[in-house]
């Protein structure tokens, strides 16, 4: 994938994540592009303010875009590493790619997701690093609850 192109489709994830943050969530945002570009659906995490535990950036997003009759060829743009439960999210649906705004604060499973089959592109963001580091010195319970640390 491009990065120039992968860099303008986390624009919009990166707009999700400063829209959770300043609803008092957390800063995660997500987007899922078709193969031929075509923005299918955005979404932010929304654990915080909708209390619901499975309502993470990713599922939004994927909810957002609707039922599509194949994901193949499409692509996840989110701004954190995608956890286990997003990252089997990509691998039940068919979903061939994930572009990752950064891995640095958390590194969830995009490992395993390269591994079976899906194409990585890390862009290793500094604004998408900096959301989440000051969220998380400011709400380091908060976090742990959302990664399952406890």
């Amino acid at each position: 994938m491009d990065q120039a192109q992968a860099r303008t489709w986390l624009t919009t994830a990166v707009e999700e994540a400063r829209s959770g943050l300043a609803e008092g969530g957390i800063p995660i945002g997500a987007a899922l592009y078709g193969a031929d570009g075509t923005l299918l659906g955005r979404g932010r995490n929304r654990r915080v303010q909708d209390g619901d535990p499975s309502l993470h950036a990713e599922t939004a997003a994927f909810r957002a875009a609707g039922r599509q009759r194949s994901y193949r060829g499409t692509t996840m743009v989110t701004t954190l590493s995608p956890c286990w439960y997003c990252s089997g999210l990509v691998r039940q649906f068919g979903i061939s790619r994930v572009v990752i705004g950064e891995a640095a604060t958390f590194h969830g499973g995009h490992d395993w997701l390269a591994e079976h089959g899906v194409e990585i592109l890390l862009l290793d963001d500094a604004e998408c690093a900096g959301l989440m580091r000051a969220f998380i010195a400011e709400h380091p319970a908060l976090w742990h609850e959302d990664i399952g640390v406890n």
